[in-house]
């Protein structure tokens, strides 16, 4: 059907409140609508909301403007990086340009960033199909408790093979992941999960941090997306470590010259590098670019 995500999500649970963000994309509506009647300041007080909401606090520049420890430790790098760029629209706009284009495109960047935009699929069919290339995509699928546990029967006698699982914006709560969990460390060859656009708090991220302190859990594991969620803003500092201690261990990880796109050593008595080499120790397509080379 047509209909909003949102919208459909109060027809399957009308006595239920939105999730949390239902709630931020209606503030970057809003702020569209204050910045095209030209009423900035109220704009900025919306901005103010939204950071918080997100656990990002702060909307003045020399508060924002911080791109250091803290913000690698951020669930969600990219809506802080794009909300640094709203704030300096807002506060500090550029004569030589109109500023309502570029608040604008920044806006519609952060609702396409923070909102559910994968296929909607019926659950029982996805769950029925076979998994193709390693992964299981059930974005934007509203779950039940009844479904996490057909989800938890089917990753104890199907999730051998699966190396990411997404399961961002289908309404998951701390209490649905607790179930979940136990089936989820158990999968030998997982490597990235998605929980963002959820209704996960602290909790869910504590027993998180702590199942990853067991080197038997998650042995794969290299990436997961908590953004978006109730409560939860930044990486604890021990479940990065769970995460680094599990990347030492892949051995196809590329080298720190490859990571920063620059050119190894050759070693003495080699020229150049062969075909099967470069193979070997490339760099992932999807792989995040690191911030070191902007420096």
């Amino acid at each position: 059907t047509g209909a909003r995500p949102g919208r459909l999500y109060h027809i399957l649970r009308p006595d239920a409140s939105p999730a949390p963000y239902v709630r931020r994309v209606g503030w970057l509506r809003e702020i569209q609508a204050t910045i095209r009647e030209h009423k900035r300041e109220h704009a900025v007080h919306i901005l103010r909301l939204l950071r918080k909401d997100l656990g990002l606090e702060g909307t003045f520049l020399n508060e924002v403007l911080y791109k250091n420890a803290t913000f690698l430790n951020l669930v969600d790098p990219i809506s802080h990086d794009l909300l640094m760029s709203l704030a300096r629209d807002l506060q500090c706009p550029k004569k030589e340009y109109d500023p309502w284009k570029s608040s604008d495109r920044i806006c519609r960047q952060l609702i396409y960033h923070l909102t559910p935009h994968s296929k909607w699929h019926r659950l029982k069919n996805s769950l029925q199909k076979k998994v193709s290339q390693g992964s299981m995509d059930l974005s934007g699928i509203p779950l039940t408790m009844r479904d996490v546990h057909r989800m938890a029967y089917y990753l104890q006698n199907n999730g051998d093979h699966l190396t990411s699982v997404d399961l961002s914006f289908t309404e998951l709560n701390d209490d649905m992941v607790r179930l979940l969990l136990p089936f989820l460390w158990a999968l030998p060859k997982l490597t990235h999960l998605s929980l963002n656009g959820n209704r996960l708090t602290r909790a869910t991220m504590k027993e998180l941090t702590d199942t990853m302190k067991d080197m038997n859990k998650f042995p794969c594991l290299a990436w997961v997306d908590l953004g978006n969620n109730v409560d939860v803003s930044s990486m604890p500092q021990p479940l990065l470590v769970g995460l680094r201690k599990r990347l030492s261990q892949q051995t196809t990880l590329p080298t720190i010259y490859e990571a920063l796109d620059c050119d190894p050593e050759i070693p003495s008595g080699q020229e150049g590098g062969r075909p099967e080499d470069e193979e070997a120790g490339s760099t992932p397509r999807h792989a995040v670019p690191q911030q070191g080379c902007e420096r």
